[in-house]
């Protein structure tokens, strides 16, 4: 059984058990039982809210129009030849093992690559599941939100041209700090932000989207079924380190934090990959 902390409707944190929704159902919400006295949250490690997700992750390229301008100019977008701002959703994925919690490091390791990048975005947690599902009734299929960094390696993501290798190396999924029910986060006015060591890169809000989650939704479930549990990032903003001249990657010894209205604070340390002896 998997524990995790959900932001509820009533303001509290509430410290539940989830063991993953089961299929074709929405995943069922209860209280664990008192097992003793209250541990201040300060004293426990968290684990990401859903720490081996069933499926890849589902990611959304160029959805801020200011980054999609960014990262057209760049060098690095294979899609730039059709236009910077794309006409239909960008989909990629990340798979579930690259994912971990808050406060796990972000592992940089020079052999495979030292263009390490960090993206603020925010995630959706389905919980019915649903296959065409109609704009109109998207949002009745989200259970929850959480904060995802879509760390990626940049040289890596140019060189295949497909996303998936430099999305989905060992720990380039930080996500939590928790889940936050649907009716915490305002779609329409959400603040996104992003620090590295304390100065502020990336400052967004989620009505800059391109295209919205319930477009996201229409999109990915138009012959693809949605299952409980899938999680969908939703895209970054502006203020990526490859948006600088010079770009300026991550490096060990930076902190990446990322807080998101309603939600709360992920942060990571970076670190360089180490063989186990």
């Amino acid at each position: 059984m998997v524990q995790y902390w959900l932001k509820g409707r009533m303001g509290a944190d509430r410290h539940l058990p989830f063991s993953g929704p089961p299929r074709g159902r929405p995943p069922v919400r209860r209280r664990a039982a008192p097992a003793g006295p209250p541990v201040p949250l300060a004293q426990i490690s968290l684990e990401a809210p859903i720490p081996e997700p069933r499926r890849n992750i589902f990611c959304v390229g160029k959805n801020y129009h200011e980054h999609a301008h960014e990262f057209a100019r760049s060098g690095f977008d294979s899609s730039a030849a059709a236009g910077a701002v794309p006409e239909a959703p960008i989909i990629f994925s990340k798979v579930p093992d690259c994912v971990t919690g808050p406060g796990t490091p972000i592992l940089i390791d020079p052999e495979a690559s030292e263009a390490v990048d960090y993206e603020a975005e925010l995630a959706v947690v389905i919980g019915r599941g649903g296959r065409g599902i109609p704009m109109a009734k998207a949002l009745d299929h989200v259970w929850a939100y959480t904060i995802v960094n879509d760390v990626t390696a940049r040289d890596l993501q140019g060189r295949h041209k497909q996303w998936l290798i430099g999305k989905s190396q060992d720990s380039f999924c930080p996500m939590g700090p928790w889940l936050a029910t649907a009716d915490e986060v305002d779609l329409a006015d959400t603040a996104l932000r992003c620090w590295v060591n304390g100065e502020l890169r990336q400052d967004a809000n989620t009505r800059d989207l391109i295209f919205d989650v319930p477009t996201l939704i229409e999109t990915l479930s138009r012959g693809l079924t949605l299952m409980p549990g899938d999680i969908i990032a939703t895209g970054t903003p502006a203020g990526v380190g490859i948006g600088y001249n010079p770009p300026r990657y991550l490096k060990p010894g930076d902190i990446v934090r990322i807080e998101i209205g309603g939600i709360g604070v992920l942060e990571n340390p970076v670190a360089r990959f180490r063989e186990a002896a």
